[in-house]
């Protein structure tokens, strides 16, 4: 048995940030020496998996890594199985955002696969205390270790040159797909009632749905960004807007953070986690026009707590969300599952 890991990572394209997460965390392995592979399936391997060839696992890989939604098919049984739940779709608080198909898909079809992967696993990890919660509550398993998702704090999330003010108009900033569990449907209502003095940035989704959303004259689309684009994005606002209905983590909003702006998010699942109300930025109730509003009104109105929240949220993503830390982690995991 090697003592190196060496890590394969069969992962399906979702473009979605269990992407950016295997990206990411592939690319901070090799910068440590560490040997991996990415191989990319279509995303249909995950709601039709017979249609897509299995592929093989590298001659020298030692440890596979994968994604709790990845259909047994595609995992090898002769390596050691890491899995990573990023989010729990099975949260009853959730089922009012779900068509008929969608719950029967999660129940039917996504729960079983993730029991079997978990079942399976060497090592389990959740990228929140929240995400863990709901594995044991769902599949009984008690020994899940959180690592939340890594941020690059030092190359690339990273602040712009330093402000004493905010702009005129306070400029919000929305990053995330456009569907009903981030909350987009509530931007429109919020915007209208903050006025002229407010304006909001959004980044579009691949499938452009934001089309389908009708925004105040205060909007502007930033289009699909890339990394560069994104962090541009970041410190070109005064606070990011994350009217989230549930995260299994929140990247946006720690990527955010890391580039000196204040969250203004729902306070539910593991938002908790990453904002803290009052220091970092602003929780808010669940679906709350009104008080993501008054949020954002705080924040133009006091530019020494908006300089000290934004200050504070790039100290607080340095301390805990860094992605040298996660890659430390990781790396304890994988050599933890070569002895199981």
């Amino acid at each position: 048995m090697h003592t190196t890991p060496a890590i394969w990572f069969p992962t399906i394209r979702c473009g979605t940030g269990t992407d950016v997460f295997t990206e990411r965390l592939a690319e901070g392995l090799r910068g440590r020496g560490i040997r991996c592979e990415i191989t990319w399936l279509p995303h249909r391997a995950e709601y039709a998996p017979w249609t897509v060839p299995i592929p093989k696992p590298p001659p020298w890989a030692n440890v596979v890594h994968i994604n709790s939604w990845l259909p047994p098919r595609f995992v090898p049984r002769h390596l050691p199985l890491v899995v990573t739940v990023h989010h729990s779709v099975h949260d009853p608080s959730l089922l009012p955002y779900k068509n008929l198909p969608r719950r029967l898909y999660h129940a039917r079809w996504i729960r079983p696969i993730e029991a079997e992967n978990i079942h399976r696993a060497a090592s389990v990890t959740a990228v929140s205390h929240y995400v863990a919660a709901e594995i044991e509550r769902l599949f009984g398993h008690r020994q899940t270790t959180v690592i939340h998702n890594g941020i690059d704090t030092e190359s690339t999330f990273t602040p712009g040159q330093p402000r004493t003010r905010p702009h005129h108009p306070f400029r919000l900033l929305y990053v995330g797909n456009w569907m009903a569990r981030k909350g987009v449907d509530l931007l429109e209502p919020i915007l209208t009632r903050l006025g002229a003095d407010f304006e909001l940035w959004y980044t579009a989704d691949r499938a452009s749905a934001h089309h389908h959303y009708s925004l105040p004259p205060n909007s502007r689309c930033l289009g699909r960004l890339d990394r560069e684009g994104l962090v541009k994005a970041y410190r070109e606002a005064d606070a990011l807007l994350f009217p989230t209905r549930s995260e299994g983590f929140g990247l946006t909003a720690a990527e955010a953070m890391a580039c000196g702006l204040p969250v203004i998010a729902s306070k539910v699942s593991s938002l908790p986690e990453i904002v803290e109300d009052g220091m970092t930025g602003y929780l808010c109730p669940v679906d709350d026009v009104a008080t993501f509003a008054e949020a954002a009104r705080r924040l133009i109105n006091d530019p020494r707590s908006w300089s000290a929240m934004g200050k504070a949220a790039r100290e607080k993503t340095e301390r805990f969300f860094s992605l040298s830390r996660i890659i430390d982690a990781y790396i304890s995991i994988y050599k933890n599952s070569l002895l199981h």
